[in-house]
């Protein structure tokens, strides 16, 4: 999609071109300078162009649903980044390495990937308030989200998910103004039943000497937990709603 002017205008702020069959982004969207909100959602897009990591003032990103399968070394230099929308998307070998500096990270949404693990270098987005890792294929919850002490929000729910450390009682996500979802999971009986109690039971239970000693006993004999099939029929949903526009 080229419209003639449109890379001219240094002074916009937004740019949304979702829901469109956009198999590329232009290089020189780059031009943008002034470029706050970057909307490609629901396009068919496999790659990023490196040019697009000079957007020094993007704030808001929304990739969803598209092809790609890796990002470029320079996606993660975004100095005034907040909100990421990758869903539909990726895998854990597909961040790159320098993405744990993005410092300004509020809302990494990159539900509905094929994520199994999350690195522990995940720590360093300390100002993380709603990361949602929605219906992935997650088999452990890394003991390093127990850091993020800015937590407001926190979306696990529909992974392969079998424990929940400890380290999440440290989080507080059971007040007023706080959400904790971690249902549709294959947890472990204690945790099982507790979720048919309360949310907050969950969290004193996973507090608990008992659970220390529940959680080793599994960890010992673990069952390997079975991955979400029903990411392919998401993922052929997408494929079909896109043909038939």
């Amino acid at each position: 999609l080229y419209v003639n002017g449109t890379f001219s205008l240094s002074h916009t702020i937004q740019l949304v071109l979702s829901h469109n069959k956009l198999t590329v982004v232009p290089p020189n969207t780059a031009e943008l300078k002034n470029l706050e909100v970057l909307n490609f959602l629901n396009s068919q897009i496999e790659e990023l162009p490196t040019q697009i990591g000079s957007l020094q003032k993007l704030k808001h990103m929304n990739l969803g649903m598209n092809g790609l399968n890796t990002l470029p070394e320079g996606f993660a230099f975004y100095p005034a980044l907040d909100l990421l929308d990758l869903m539909y998307n990726l895998n854990e070998n597909s961040l790159p390495g320098n993405f744990i500096y993005l410092t300004t990270f509020r809302a990494p949404y990159v539900s509905d990937n094929d994520f199994k693990i999350l690195q522990p270098d995940i720590r360093k987005l300390t100002k993380l308030q709603i990361p949602s890792f929605r219906d992935n294929n997650l088999i452990l919850q890394p003991r390093e989200t127990g850091e993020f002490t800015q937590l407001k929000e926190l979306n696990i729910q529909g992974n392969c998910l079998t424990l929940l450390l400890p380290e999440l009682g440290n989080l507080y996500l059971t007040g007023q103004k706080k959400v904790c979802k971690v249902e549709n999971s294959p947890w472990v009986t204690p945790i099982a039943g507790q979720f048919q109690l309360d949310v907050s039971c969950v969290s004193e239970c996973v507090c608990s000497e008992t659970y220390e000693y529940s959680m080793a006993a599994h960890a010992g004999n673990p069952e390997p937990p079975k991955h979400n099939n029903h990411k392919s029929e998401k993922m052929s949903w997408k494929h079909l709603t896109d043909s038939n526009k």
